[in-house]
């Protein structure tokens, strides 16, 4: 699944027009084709291709791992699950087999939203906030400070892998960004959040920023054949690498599964001991 430096990575080349030389700001959806009606989450199919129709993409970002347009009237929000990818097409270009909608753009150009599994989302709504209101902080946002990260690992008793995924939490974190935030922290992932000391805690966001940016810089990480483009897979240092060498003290890295997600660290630079 794409996670936050994936996202803001597609998010930037539709509003930039990076590899296309195209941008879709400023840009009319003139119509709409729907082929897969359940990728609509709200509203309806029908609903949907009456509202989109005639608005002006005014601008896009992120949240979260959700990809947000401001329309002139609605917001337009993607979630792209498992397999989901936003392309900017030529419009002669022909209809893809895992293309699920369409947006047809002035000029002589498409947005397609392609998913291939079929679990991503679209959302069309007057305030973004009705999907987004339940996500947690920005973990790169500056209003994010230690004490206050602090404070939210406090007022929890969880281990750390799960709840840095739990996007309610903090927004953007997935099974890749995780593992090696939490490698680069020093801190096993079955630690307990409220066992932290605040020096842990200011050094576990540290690790989770410089992850981040890391990632955004590479323009995310390409591991499989639904997100391409980035090279961020090239540094990992602990996920998808079980059996092989730590990069630091040369330690075979382990997996187990957390929360029914598969989970690397290196036992240790990564031990549980460390904190207590």
């Amino acid at each position: 699944m794409p996670e936050l430096p994936e996202v803001e990575t597609i998010a930037r080349s539709l509003s930039q027009g990076r590899g296309t030389g195209f941008s879709i700001l400023g840009k009319v959806i003139n119509d709409v084709t729907i082929l897969w009606k359940r990728s609509i989450a709200v509203p309806s199919a029908e609903e949907f291709y009456q509202r989109v129709h005639g608005q002006t993409i005014c601008d896009v970002g992120r949240r979260g791992k959700y990809i947000v347009m401001q329309l002139s009237d609605d917001a337009l929000l993607f979630h792209l699950r498992m397999s989901g990818d936003l392309t900017i097409q030529p419009a002669s270009r022909p209809t893809g087999k895992h293309d699920r909608v369409i947006f047809h753009l002035e000029g002589e150009h498409k947005l397609v939203f392609e998913d291939a599994r079929k679990f991503g989302r679209v959302w069309l709504l007057r305030d973004a906030q009705e999907e987004l209101g339940e996500l947690g902080p920005e973990p790169l946002s500056d209003t994010l400070d230690e004490d206050h990260f602090f404070r939210m690992l406090q007022a929890s008793k969880r281990q750390l892998k799960p709840l840095l995924m739990d996007q309610t939490f903090l927004a953007g974190l997935g099974n890749i960004y995780t593992d090696e935030a939490l490698f680069k922290a020093r801190l096993h992932p079955l630690s307990i959040s409220n066992q932290l000391s605040s020096q842990h805690a200011a050094i576990l966001l540290q690790a989770i920023r410089e992850t981040l940016h890391e990632g955004i810089r590479r323009d995310g990480a390409s591991i499989d054949w639904v997100y391409r483009g980035g090279n961020f897979q090239n540094q990992f240092c602990v996920y998808g690498r079980k059996g092989k060498a730590c990069p630091v003290c040369g330690t075979t890295i382990e997996r187990i599964v957390v929360g029914q997600r598969g989970t690397h660290y290196c036992p240790t630079c990564q031990s549980k001991s460390a904190i207590s």
